[in-house]
């Protein structure tokens, strides 16, 4: 039987459950300890999780059980659990979970959802993104530290085009950059131009990037995914927990740290525990923060240079 105990959360009152089953065998973590990161972080984190649907990924065994999405938000969901209802593209609705506040985020936790997978859109404006994502990802032999030199690349693009952009680890093997917007754009733009961004570096850097989805085009190479920039696909979000042996989780960063890791060739310097990710928000607040606030306008595509439309 499930060792079940009542907890109130801002006023209020909801059950928890199995706090000493380990999520992560190879450390020993639990979900109490999961739930516990996440009511710590969430000072940092709700702000990024306001009104996305959100696709919960559930290990209700832990990371090396079996695992499942779900994106229908349960029938047995709190009454404060919000939905946001998004249209399939086959047909009828979907009604996604909101998790809009500390007790609709500890109840995910309760539910094993280590993950937390959002869009780039906001309720009810569902077509209309407020930022660029840009999922760099290695093909092995290639690693984090290759993403660092990509992810610099494309700040030195962004640069140039007089647009601020914003790196943070996945919690897993690669980097991701975003590029804050926050003004009317639809995602019929901000995937073309994601597109012709990747395009770009891949002409300029050929042996260090693929902009291709074949897998089997990135051996040694960093793909630069621009197909995140879609209504229909989730990341994950900034401060989520990751199902790796450890529990990692996904940290922004500074462009310096980014740098740092490149020169040194340091993989370790970008993997941040819960505990590590409770400590840098303690002294740098949320480095994700402009992420949500800034406002910026994609310029024209033609302003790319060599770009592939």
């Amino acid at each position: 039987m499930p060792q079940k105990t009542q907890i109130e959360v801002d006023g209020t009152t909801l059950e928890v459950s199995n706090l000493d089953k380990v999520f992560y065998p190879k450390t020993g973590f639990t979900k109490g300890q999961t739930i516990d990161y996440y009511v710590r972080v969430s000072r940092v984190l709700l702000p990024h999780l306001k009104d996305r649907p959100i696709t919960l990924k559930r290990y209700p065994e832990g990371v090396d059980g079996l695992f499942f999405y779900e994106k229908q938000c349960p029938p047995y969901r709190p009454e404060w659990v919000s939905t946001a209802r998004v249209p399939r593209r086959n047909g009828g609705n979907i009604n996604y979970c909101l998790v809009n506040n500390l007790a609709a985020l500890v109840w995910a936790a309760n539910l094993a959802d280590l993950e937390l997978h959002v869009f780039l859109h906001r309720a009810p404006k569902i077509m209309q993104p407020t930022a660029l994502a840009f999922d760099l990802d290695p093909g092995a032999p290639a690693d984090i530290v290759d993403c660092c030199n990509v992810a610099r690349l494309l700040k030195t693009l962004f640069d140039k085009l007089k647009l601020k952009s914003f790196p943070k680890t996945s919690g897993s093997k690669g980097l991701q950059v975003f590029v804050p917007l926050n003004t009317a754009v639809t995602y019929e733009k901000t995937k073309a131009f994601a597109h012709a961004i990747a395009s770009a570096l891949e002409k300029q850097f050929p042996q260090a990037i693929v902009s291709n989805m074949q897998k089997a085009l990135r051996k040694g190479k960093v793909f630069v995914d621009w197909s995140q920039n879609d209504d229909h696909k989730t990341t994950v979000c900034v401060y989520s927990m990751r199902a790796k042996e450890r529990p990692l989780a996904s940290t922004p960063l500074t462009w310096e740290e980014v740098d740092t890791a490149w020169k040194k060739k340091d993989a370790n310097r970008l993997m941040f525990e819960p505990d590590d990710v409770l400590k840098r928000v303690e002294k740098n607040g949320d480095l994700f923060a402009p992420v949500l606030e800034l406002k910026q306008k994609l310029p024209p595509l033609d302003n790319l240079p060599g770009a592939a439309v």
